[in-house]
């Protein structure tokens, strides 16, 4: 099985390390695009459970849930990984042999400047679909996008 390359990607964001972290973390639901979504119906609410072994899932206004993987390792304000169990055709695969991770790492570079760095890596484990998981994340919705949102929210 060939190794695909990780997605790594930082922003600076103008808030505390600790501040950052429960942005990023406790406060999910506040920056996570309404859009990004795998139910039929539309999102009421993106949860990532603050705590090791937690979920990570999104809530429908139907009700349903969906797990898109767990939170493998909480170490607050340090950093936080997650399993991705969503693989290249937006669909979940429940064996956590199957999911690649994504750490992402808080790093203090003043009172009031936190460099962001994510890493999304193991794409070779989502098996035939693990290039597409690999594209989809690196794409124009993907994790670039997706920490400018949260970097708007953690400074505002």
């Amino acid at each position: 099985m060939s190794t695909l390359e990780p997605i790594r990607k930082s922003i600076t964001v103008a808030c505390s390390r600790e501040h950052a972290f429960k942005t990023y973390t406790e406060a999910f639901d506040s920056w996570w695009p309404r859009q990004h979504h795998l139910g039929d119906a539309d999102l009421a609410e993106a949860v990532l459970e603050p705590k090791p072994g937690g979920r990570w899932y999104e809530k429908t206004v139907d009700g349903a849930e969906c797990q898109w993987g767990e939170v493998l390792v909480w170490e607050p304000p340090a950093r936080v990984v997650l399993s991705w169990r969503i693989d290249g055709d937006w669909r979940i695969n429940p064996d956590p042999a199957f999911a690649s991770e994504i750490e992402v790492r808080f790093i203090e570079e003043g009172p009031r400047s936190t460099r962001v760095e994510l890493e999304h890596r193991g794409f070779e484990r989502h098996g035939e679909t693990g290039a597409k998981v690999r594209e989809g994340v690196s794409g124009d919705g993907g994790h670039g996008a997706l920490l400018g949102l949260f970097a708007e929210k953690a400074a505002a």
